[in-house]
């Protein structure tokens, strides 16, 4: 990967929300998590999460958590950074994870708002804070509302961003207003939790992505990324205009690490579009509106089943 600024950032720039690779009887396939590790830096990420929400990290042992990381720490950790999704709505489980991350090598930790649970603010920041002191590795906030229940209010992010070890944010709850209070108020590294805001977000003073369309589009996007952090943004809205449609087939029609993985086979990349339950492989009329925006794209399938662009 060729040298860029943004290879300063301690969580990287492009980073790519892995999927957990199975094997067809649904073992977790570490070989072919190390591949698709050293396949995604080489064509451009300089951070990977790990057991993360694309990574189905709700249906993973703890024990399978930390031999990931340790996998994709040994693959690719000195080429890029290893953050691990540590976060759980269990304050004692996300300590115990985070000790476990540390001690598998990673670099960082994904700490998701604790979700179900539906604490109040002031217990939001006493779980992250109990996490924060549980190791040394630093901190990448996760505000998913969607997924979490409720928001991390502005207010509560100025009081976290306090903390020393607290040092980014995966904003995934397309507030601009409020990510531009935290941009402009605090030193966190903010990052994109949706792929397809990648651009304004940047524009606005962001450092990059959390991306799981990454997986099918890494050089892509490590354009956008890098026009953006350069200020050339006739070039980024060109590269943002021409993702479009693979981030809507990506993200909007089944689970992202449904459709990651289904295109990554068809990629050839992975050898099988395995997931746990409670996810499940897409069905004919599931996978039509996929193709049909890949299609768009100027991607279409090619021999043997893979994909290619016909505009390439």
């Amino acid at each position: 990967m060729a040298d860029t600024p943004s290879r300063t950032l301690p969580f990287g720039s492009l980073v790519t929300a892995m999927v957990t690779p199975f094997t067809a009887d649904g073992a977790v396939d570490f070989d072919a998590t190390a591949a698709l590790a050293a396949r995604l830096v080489d064509d451009g990420c300089d951070g990977l999460v790990v057991s993360g929400t694309t990574g189905e990290t709700s249906t993973l042992e703890d024990s399978e958590k930390e031999d990931l990381y340790r996998v994709v720490a040994e693959t690719v950790g000195d080429r890029a950074r290893v953050i691990a999704g540590t976060g759980t709505n269990h304050t004692s489980h996300s300590v115990e994870m985070a000790r476990r991350a540390e001690r598998a090598g990673a670099h960082a930790q994904l700490v998701v708002t604790p979700y179900y649970n539906k604490p109040t603010q002031s217990g939001v920041v006493a779980h992250f804070e109990a996490v924060a002191a549980a190791s040394d590795l630093p901190i990448m906030i996760y505000d998913i509302p969607g997924r979490s229940g409720i928001p991390i209010t502005t207010e509560t992010m100025l009081r976290l961003a306090e903390n020393p070890k607290i040092g980014a944010l995966k904003d995934a709850k397309a507030d601009f207003g409020a990510v531009t209070r935290v941009l402009a108020a605090t030193d966190l590294d903010v990052y994109s939790g949706d792929d397809g805001l990648t651009l304004p977000w940047m524009a606005a003073g962001a450092v990059g992505v959390v991306s799981v369309t990454a997986h099918v589009a890494t050089a892509a996007f490590r354009a956008l990324v890098d026009a953006a952090s350069a200020g050339d943004f006739t070039e980024a809205r060109r590269v943002h205009f021409a993702l479009d449609p693979v981030i809507r087939a990506v993200m909007t029609h089944i689970p992202g690490a449904v459709s990651a993985k289904h295109i990554l086979h068809l990629q050839g990349v992975l050898q099988n579009a395995v997931v746990r339950l409670p996810l499940v492989a897409p069905d004919r009329h599931e996978l039509e509106p996929v193709l049909a925006d890949l299609a768009e794209a100027g991607w279409d399938l090619a021999q043997q089943g893979g994909l290619r662009d016909t505009r390439a």
